[in-house]
């Protein structure tokens, strides 16, 4: 397409459509034209309340104030999640944001761990940890220098409210409507335009699918292809419901294994998200309903709400003169919370590869290549939680267990059972967390880094204590999570620089 972008359609809001408009009007908005068009007679799905610590830096990069986003979005602090007979029955697992202990230039501190727990000098791999600590003793503060790795958890509707504001402050400009056929160009077969059920016509250079598990421009008119990763992510259907708090706000989701699903808790200010993520062909909707409503903790807010889906991704996330960004991009449940972080992903991506004068099918290309990269890392970390488990108790367990996995994930478990190492690929997103989570499963090295051995037991001994040391002491200087949210929402507390 020779010819410059300076008009831009979104087409669907919810947390998607709005995290795009906000970050193109306030990174490029004084070069263009931003429409958003939305209906509110069509819900939004709504239930990503949970993040992952991606989004301090995408708020930094917008200049969002911290507090006043938490107070809007009644949100709370997020230190890891906590994954609750995931491994088998009563055994449970913190994975936390921060990076565990220290690692050397040959090899990560897992290695010194493993030889300190023979030589009986190392506690829990956890206890290397201050962010895992924290979220263990409901604990959190600002430190120094990013000193301690955070998410949030937050009402999603809020979000996408709070962000709304915040776009048409820059410029944006926010259409109702629902869309009844999108327009293509009959040269090139681009979009031209997204026709309105009000016969209103919307015109663009670039237009962004933000039009959830419809992905009406994406897929329904560009007919792009979607690869499915059922096989290897077996659940398909949701059921949530939001139900009273009745406790303070924990610093961490919950992620609670079920006979043939699991569970999520996310504690907001102002009341929990409750949800059960289950496989159609193991339990009903029915049975999924009454197991989520037997185990939440307060009085229902709404009536369940049943939510379909197919975890896969889209063949190409840019296609011609759209992007497809949040859900019609694809679907990864939302096991670690990443769904919110490939929404920003796409966007920030998309900022880095905007076209100067037209298209170019080379940077597409590329966008898609780095899109797929990343898309299918988080694919393998999500599935790791499902295969390398000790759970025999069901129908479904079994299966997980005995599934086939993609070649990728398969050759990170083996060099970790039989070397203890992780290696990270590019900007592979998760680091730390692949050894937190296996050893978690309950998958331990047959072996550490012979460097170790050229280390002194009682170097050794004082470099563990050390460690554990330091994350005491940080640990002894952080607020409990509940009131140091109050002091920072009352304005009385000054973050630390």
């Amino acid at each position: 397409m020779s010819q410059a972008i300076k008009k831009i359609v979104i087409a669907g809001g919810g947390t998607a459509g709005w995290m795009t408009a906000a970050a193109l009007s306030k990174l490029m908005g004084g070069k263009l034209d931003i429409t958003l068009v939305e209906s509110e007679a069509i819900g939004t799905v709504g239930v990503g309340e949970a993040t992952i610590p991606t989004l301090v830096f995408f708020h930094r990069l917008l200049g969002i104030d911290e507090a006043e986003f938490l107070a809007a979005t009644q949100g709370t602090y997020k230190l890891g999640i906590r994954f609750e007979n995931w491994r088998d029955r009563g055994k449970d697992y913190l994975h936390g944001f921060g990076v565990t202990g220290q690692d050397c230039w040959a090899c990560g501190f897992q290695h010194f761990w493993m030889r300190g727990r023979q030589l009986g000098l190392a506690g829990d791999f956890g206890e290397y940890c201050l962010e895992r600590r924290a979220a263990e003793a409901h604990r959190f503060s600002h430190l120094p220098n990013n000193g301690l790795n955070y998410a949030f958890h937050f009402d999603a509707s809020l979000y996408a409210a709070y962000l709304r504001e915040f776009s048409e402050g820059n410029g944006v400009k926010r259409v109702e409507g629902k869309i009844d056929q999108v327009l293509l160009r009959p040269d090139n077969g681009y979009i031209r335009a997204l026709k309105l059920d009000s016969g209103r016509e919307l015109d663009g250079d670039f237009f962004i699918d933000c039009t959830g598990m419809r992905a009406l421009l994406i897929e329904k008119a560009l007919h792009t292809g979607f690869e499915s990763w059922s096989h290897w992510l077996p659940c398909d259907t949701a059921v949530a419901v939001q139900t009273e708090a009745v406790a303070p706000p924990v610093p961490f989701t919950r992620s609670i294994a079920r006979e043939s699903a699991w569970q999520w808790r996310i504690p907001l200010r102002h009341r929990v998200g409750n949800g059960l993520v289950y496989a159609g062909n193991y339990q009903s909707d029915e049975s999924a309903r009454e197991q989520l409503l037997d185990n939440i903790d307060g009085k229902p807010l709404t009536d369940p709400r049943v939510i379909k889906f197919q975890t896969g991704r889209r063949r190409k996330q840019w296609n011609k003169n759209c992007l497809a960004v949040g859900l019609s991009s694809g679907f990864l449940e939302p096991l670690e919370s990443t769904s919110i972080h490939l929404i920003q992903q796409n966007i920030v991506r998309f900022l880095r590869f905007f076209p100067q004068a037209e298209i170019r099918q080379a940077e597409v290309d590329e966008f898609n290549r780095q899109s797929d990269f990343d898309v299918e890392r988080i694919r393998d970390f999500i599935i790791l939680h499902y295969k390398v488990t000790e759970r025999q108790d069901t129908e479904f367990w079994r299966y997980c267990r005995q599934m086939d996995i993609p070649d990728s994930l398969a050759n990170k478990i083996d060099i970790f059972r039989e070397t203890g190492h992780v290696f990270r690929e590019g900007a592979e997103l998760f680091v730390d967390s692949w050894q937190q989570v296996m050893l978690g499963q309950g998958l331990m090295p047959e072996r550490y880094h012979p460097l170790v051995d050229t280390m002194p037991e009682s170097e050794l001994a004082e470099f563990l204590a050390q460690i554990k040391g330091n994350v005491d002491k940080n640990l002894a200087g952080l607020k409990e999570h509940n009131e140091y949210l109050d002091k920072l929402l009352s304005g009385k507390l000054r973050r630390a620089g």
